[in-house]
């Protein structure tokens, strides 16, 4: 694919990105009830999203390769060029009302009404003007090569009301506020703070971020604004309004533009190029007030915990895996345990006999006379049989054999040392 785009690929680049990044800081936004914050982000995610499929879908061609998307696209375009401003609105008006110090949104319904009115501006008022801009839509769309689709507003008076003239007044509206908001913060500033302080989710550090991005966005939608009213009047002449049916006379057309055709036109260049690239503009200003401030920084050491957490977790499993032995030691928390073969384990535990008692009795009245070797039974060839049929544990050296060496010999059982007297002996 050859784009005829000077720029490819970056733009498609930069604004997946912002695409992104804007949305980084939604969860502590919403975690603080910023919903003017979380407007904004929301209406240039979408526009940068936008901006993004239609570089892709006709980054080298014109054709009318996908309709539906066209006809949703060309919505979410007429969608942004308001929702964004009235989102800084938001904003805005909000900073307004904490720099006055005049009261503080504690109770769950105080919030909510806060929400109500940011939808209402953020979320209805685009669609209004969506269906404004239907009025005086003089055909379906239009396909710009390496822009893709774009609404087709035909160039009449009723448009400069209905469609043009809302960013310029939806910017000077929240200029009042921002002008308010810095005079009301240098008045009451020791208060500003005490009050900012006092248990709000809204810190000292982001209610400055949050009036510098209203200052910047001020400075931006304002201006381009006016500058879109003039290159729509200047581009050419202004036609007459006849009527709904002469407007939406051969509705059904596309009009496709190939790149070497509007290129060439300054008064189609400029504004085209310029309304593309200022949704990354946005996207990326956001993301340097909001995206390296502290909260953000412990949002990412978190995220950073929780997948090298899972990633730990990740190659544990692989390793057991793969390492079925370890694999046991390390659920166990032990060495692994060493099993003999069956051949060597021990047999079970066998009572040799005992040997035969002395034939002489007696008792602790009648003292026997001292005991001597003859009143054992001088039938030793039965009773080393008896002991050579006992098995003997595997270990031992010695077998049955050493017993009947040992009592056959006389002379050298008689050889040991004696035992001590008995206490019963003479």
């Amino acid at each position: 694919m050859i784009s005829t785009d000077p720029t490819w690929p970056a733009f498609p680049i930069v604004s997946f990105i912002g695409f992104v990044i804007v949305l980084i800081p939604m969860p502590w936004h919403l975690q603080a009830w910023n919903s003017g914050t979380c407007y904004y982000m929301a209406w240039t995610a979408l526009g940068c999203l936008n901006a993004f499929v239609n570089s892709i879908v006709w980054a080298d061609n014109a054709i009318n390769v996908a309709p539906i998307w066209c006809d949703i696209s060309t919505r979410i375009t007429i969608g942004q060029s308001v929702g964004i401003p009235l989102a800084s609105l938001c904003i805005t008006r909000r900073l307004y009302n904490i720099s006055r110090v005049s009261n503080v949104l504690t109770t769950r319904a105080e919030k909510w009404r806060v929400i109500i009115v940011d939808t209402i501006l953020c979320v209805l008022l685009p669609m209004i003007c969506m269906v404004f801009a239907y009025i005086v839509q003089g055909h379906r769309f239009n396909v710009f090569e390496n822009l893709g689709c774009y609404p087709a507003i035909y160039n009449t008076l009723p448009a400069y009301f209905l469609v043009y003239m809302w960013p310029v007044v939806i910017g000077l509206v929240s200029s009042v506020y921002c002008v308010l908001s810095l005079i009301s913060l240098f008045k009451r500033h020791k208060q500003f703070r005490e009050f900012v302080q006092s248990g709000s989710a809204l810190t000292v550090n982001r209610y400055y971020r949050l009036m510098a991005l209203a200052c910047i966005e001020i400075l931006f939608t304002t201006p381009l604004g006016i500058y879109e009213l003039y290159s729509n009047g200047a581009s050419g002449a202004l036609q007459p309004w006849l009527g709904w049916d002469d407007t939406h006379f051969n509705f059904s057309l596309v009009l496709e533009v190939p790149a070497i055709i509007w290129r060439s036109n300054k008064s189609l260049l400029i504004p085209l190029e310029l309304g593309r690239w200022v949704l990354p503009l946005c996207a990326f200003t956001f993301f340097a007030f909001f995206g390296f401030a502290e909260e953000a920084r412990r949002h990412y050491r978190m995220v950073l915990r929780f997948f090298s957490a899972r990633f730990a977790s990740l190659r544990l499993f692989v390793f057991k895996a793969r390492f079925p032995v370890a694999r046991s030691a390390i659920t166990k928390h032990d060495l692994p345990v060493h099993r003999l073969p069956s051949e060597d384990v021990l047999p079970p535990y066998v009572a040799y006999p005992k040997p035969p008692l002395p034939t002489h009795s007696y008792d602790i009245l009648n003292k026997p006379s001292k005991l001597a070797f003859t009143d054992f039974p001088h039938d030793k060839s039965a009773f080393a049989l008896t002991l050579s049929s006992t098995p003997g544990t595997p270990l031992s050296p010695c077998s049955s054999c050493t017993l009947v060496t040992a009592f056959s010999d006389r002379a050298s059982f008689t050889t040991l040392p004696s035992a001590p007297n008995s206490p019963y002996s003479p």
